[in-house]
């Protein structure tokens, strides 16, 4: 694992280095995108609901512990998404509130938000309102369903929409019951989305001093990441149905039961399954006329399971990872999360790190960026930041307010009131 220290380049080499960031986000959609951005060097400021926050820093357990060994605010999931971010609690429903908002909007490059549609109009918060001060500023809006269309209206969840994005119906065993991914695929991807955006905005900034507005929504996402399998039913009118660890085009591209296990195998062409066939013990499969091409074997599949999976029930997963990786057919383990993480090669990309935790106590692992960039590397300067941490230090480094200033915008209302967020309340943002 890699220390914070020796990931600490020069700011002059960090790719978005000098780029302001307004994160007006939260959940998994839009902290994901704001943490990548930041991660390449962009200084994100992260909005949130005074009182509670991100409504993620109560998805739990697990909570880190402070020094007392009490649970903080820091849930796991929390952590998963909000590093190098500096935290303020605003209350957008006043108006002190919404005008410092609007004042941070005016010094940001970009914003980046996933409130309802509607919503932030009703504040004077919108893109509209901002741009006529500020034309060279680049909007997000990250919303479950988009800003039109019969859904327009409606919350968006991870789960929600790859159930109504037909990932979930082509998920599970053929006769099982749909499922979802095991993590929030479409959240993410819909992050991965905003962040191509963002930066072709830029770009597009950089080049002719105008800003726009880009809109992502998780139902579009999802529908974009059916790929083959919704290209396989646009072409043939057929539609795809759940095959669990099958692929729909290629075969043998699936899981065996080994003797001590389950061992996949991903054969992409004819040499691979030669190679395969003869590994196995059963050259003469390679020249079967029902096997001989991919269509074939995609055809007989399961006649040709029946040859193929009695032979490697008789070993071990690891005699066959070795065996097979040794003449280049594609093979492995199903890891579980933990030995994936603890995997040699997980740790020689340097996919776990360690920061130092702001609570105090032992350091925080966490998932590494896996962006390996030569002369702008990524950077894990911040851990996750506890709510409202660094108040101060960022209207004073964005807005150049002082102590008394900061004083008058807690006396207006501006980072809310205890008795009245504690409670909490209904979402407003989505995705």
């Amino acid at each position: 694992m890699r220390e914070t220290a020796e990931t600490s380049p020069d700011p002059k080499t960090r790719s978005l280095a000098g780029l302001r960031v307004l994160d007006l986000t939260r959940v998994l959609a839009g902290p994901s995108a704001t943490q990548l951005l930041g991660d390449l060097g962009a200084e994100v400021i992260k909005v949130e609901r005074p009182g509670t926050g991100d409504d993620t820093r109560a998805w739990g357990p697990p909570f880190v512990a402070d020094e007392a060994g009490a649970p903080t605010e820091l849930s796991a999931y929390y952590l998963a998404a909000n590093r190098n971010k500096g935290s303020i609690a605003i209350d957008l429903a006043s108006e002190a509130g919404a005008a410092l908002v609007r004042d941070l909007a005016r010094v940001s490059d970009v914003v980046v938000e996933n409130y309802k549609p509607g919503d932030l109009a009703r504040r004077g918060l919108d893109y509209e309102a901002l741009r006529a001060v500020k034309p060279d500023l680049v909007w997000c809006s990250i919303t479950g369903f988009g800003h039109e269309g019969p859904y327009s209206d409606r919350i968006g969840y991870d789960f929600l929409v790859q159930a109504m994005g037909g990932i979930m119906d082509l998920t599970g065993e053929p006769d099982g019951a749909p499922m979802k991914v095991g993590v929030g695929i479409s959240d993410l991807m819909c992050g991965m989305y905003a962040v191509v955006g963002i930066l072709a905005a830029l770009r597009h900034r950089d080049a002719t001093g105008e800003g726009q507005f880009l809109e992502v929504s998780l139902y579009d996402t999802q529908i974009s990441w059916l790929v083959n399998a919704a290209t396989n039913y646009l072409v043939s009118g057929r539609a795809p149905r759940r095959l669990g660890n099958r692929h729909p085009n290629i075969a043998p591209y699936q899981t065996y039961e080994a003797a001590d296990g389950h061992l996949v195998v991903a054969v992409g062409n004819n040499g691979q399954f030669r190679r395969f066939c003869e590994t196995l013990g059963l050259p003469e499969l390679a020249d079967d006329p029902l096997c001989r091409d991919n269509s074939g074997r995609l055809a007989n599949l399961d006649a040709m399971n029946a040859r193929v999976a009695p032979v490697i029930a008789r070993a071990r997963v690891g005699e066959w990872v070795e065996r097979l990786n040794a003449v280049a057919v594609p093979s492995g383990p199903v890891a579980s999360v933990a030995q994936a993480l603890e995997d040699p090669h997980t740790i020689a990309r340097e996919m776990v790190i360690a920061m130092p935790s702001p609570v105090g106590g032992p350091d925080l692992r966490l998932l590494g960026n896996p962006l390996k960039l030569s002369a702008t590397p990524v950077s894990y300067e911040r851990a996750p930041p506890r709510l409202d941490a660094d108040r101060d230090a960022i209207l004073a480094r964005a807005l150049g307010l002082d102590g008394e200033a900061i004083a008058r915008l807690a006396t207006a209302g501006a980072f809310g009131r205890r008795s009245e967020t504690d409670a909490g309340g209904d979402p407003i943002a989505t995705a």
